[in-house]
């Protein structure tokens, strides 16, 4: 009953290009709660009211941190499957449905354990939007703006945490509970966004292929590419290409057998790596170090008299901030300049900045010499802004191209599953390096991004301007049968882009 509220066909704009701005919109929606969950943290751990109410200690701040990475742990693994067996848009809808339980828990809770469930529940849905999403905007979107709407996915990761550092700032004032638990509560706002827009969504095409739902999948191209005409062109194109690249898939319900696919099939191991590398790249390039630990670097660089936590958090929203345009200026270039040189240049500059802050870091980190440990901060902010140009915007959106539909759901469970645990060795192995071996940190992760550069230079295939089956494709090693060349798809999208544009 509650899902059929969603399903009403006459709700779903009919016009193309308002269509497309929707689907686009809730593209840059779908990560605003986890980057607002990862500053709300930070801002919480700092605010007396909160940690007098829990009556918090090491491990009970550690644990309340980490319990939305267990809550995403848990998403990569147990709804693996459920995008493929009740459809993208449901996910979506239960993922918000799931993330605003916990929200609700979280501002009402009135001990610890109730607080750390909460947050379980808020990393389950957050975790499990951000795996249904990009599946959704990848599969339903136009060659012209795929790219577009998957690479805000990370982008506005950036605006949840402006957000959030806002209103923690704002409330840190206050002596009552309502210090902590406004904040907490405003963390529930994106997903009851996506949640109102749902129902002007139609069903991902290709998923309503899978299922037989042709007539559907028909009626759902013609809406995002030709205002609802069913005879255009493109849209039998499209159809033709999506039936013949499902009818080349073998359809698997069990889990362990796609997994197992994707391990002994070379063109499925071939998508799998592809995959696997964004995940590890974009969790182990250095950026986590000022992710959680931009005070103990300022504190290495010499600005030892600076490392107040309000100091350090407003560091953080600058930071932010500065990402935040970087990574939108890597948004719009992504289609120019292709993927994989957006990943070669993100890791050539990043990998030079991050040698540079060791090596200053070296140098200046005990001196007195203001320039020297200025010098240092400016470092670190390019590296920052150098991983975010090309792994901010690439780690939503390459993932979902390169895995078929077969792969799709599960592959991005177990990218879920990997980023988080990847996450996971980074945030507690860098600050015993850190405190160990100090500035040698920044020297060994930069010998590590010279492997990145390397990796995706010699491994990576190029999507750019292509469509999910002429992915497959080039991944399978075969013609695309229907013998529709992506140019033609392209040039007959040119309308309906210049529609969204205007628009």
């Amino acid at each position: 009953m509650v899902f059929s509220l969603f399903w009403k066909e006459g709700v779903v704009p009919q016009t193309s290009s308002i269509l497309v701005a929707i689907i686009v919109f809730c593209s840059s929606v779908t990560s605003t709660t986890m980057g607002y969950d990862g500053s709300l943290m930070n801002g919480l751990n700092i605010l007396p009211a909160y940690n007098d109410f829990f009556q918090l200690d090491t491990s009970r701040t550690a644990l309340s941190t980490a319990s939305t990475w267990i809550g995403n742990l848990v998403v990569g693994i147990v709804f693996a499957k459920v995008p493929d067996f009740i459809g993208r848009k449901p996910s979506m809808l239960l993922a918000s449905l799931i993330t605003i339980v916990g929200v609700v828990l979280g501002t009402a809770a009135q001990g610890f354990a109730m607080f750390v469930v909460s947050r379980i529940l808020v990393g389950v849905g957050a975790g499990f939007s951000s795996m249904a999403g990009p599946i959704y905007f990848a599969e339903t979107l136009p060659i012209k703006w795929r790219g577009i709407a998957l690479c805000l996915i990370y982008d506005f990761w950036y605006v949840g945490g402006l957000v959030a550092s806002g209103v923690t700032y704002g409330t840190s004032g206050m002596t009552s509970t309502w210090s902590w638990r406004i904040p907490n509560l405003l963390q529930g706002f994106f997903s009851i966004v996506l949640l109102l827009l749902l129902p002007f969504l139609p069903e991902s095409p290709r998923w309503l292929a899978s299922v037989n739902r042709r007539d559907e999948c028909r009626k759902v191209l013609a809406q995002i590419y030709s205002n609802g005409e069913l005879e255009n062109a493109t849209v039998q194109t499209e159809y033709l290409l999506i039936t013949d690249s499902l009818a080349r898939s073998v359809e698997s319900e069990s889990v362990w057998k796609v997994v197992r696919d994707m391990v002994k099939k070379p063109s499925d191991r071939k998508r799998t790596l592809l995959m696997l590398s964004v995940t590890v790249f974009s969790m182990w390039s250095g950026n986590n170090i000022v992710s959680f630990y931009l005070g103990d670097m300022l504190d290495q660089a010499g600005i030892t008299d600076s490392t107040t936590q309000l100091q350090i958090y407003l560091h953080n929203i600058i930071l932010n901030s500065f990402c935040l345009v970087v990574a939108l200026i890597g948004t719009v270039s992504v289609d120019r300049i292709g993927r994989k040189r957006l990943a070669l240049w993100s890791s050539g500059l990043e990998t030079l900045f991050l040698f540079l802050v060791g090596a200053l870091t070296k140098l200046y980190g005990t001196s007195t010499n203001t320039s020297g440990i200025y010098g240092t901060i400016a470092m670190i902010f390019l590296f920052q802004g150098s991983y975010s140009f090309g792994w901010t915007p690439l780690s939503m959106l390459y993932p979902p191209e390169v895995l078929n539909f077969r792969l799709r759901s599960v592959g991005m469970g177990i990218y879920t599953f990997a980023a988080e645990a990847a996450g996971l060795v980074t945030v507690y192995a860098f600050p015993i390096a850190m405190d160990k071996i100090g500035w040698k940190t920044y020297m060994i992760n930069g010998v590590w991004d010279v492997f990145q550069f390397v990796f995706v230079l010699w491994y990576w295939v190029e999507t750019k301007g292509k469509s999910l089956e002429e992915i497959d494709s080039i991944l399978d090693g075969v013609p695309v049968s229907t013998g529709v060349e992506a140019g033609k798809v392209v040039e007959d999208e040119k309308e309906v882009a210049q529609d969204v544009k205007e628009l």
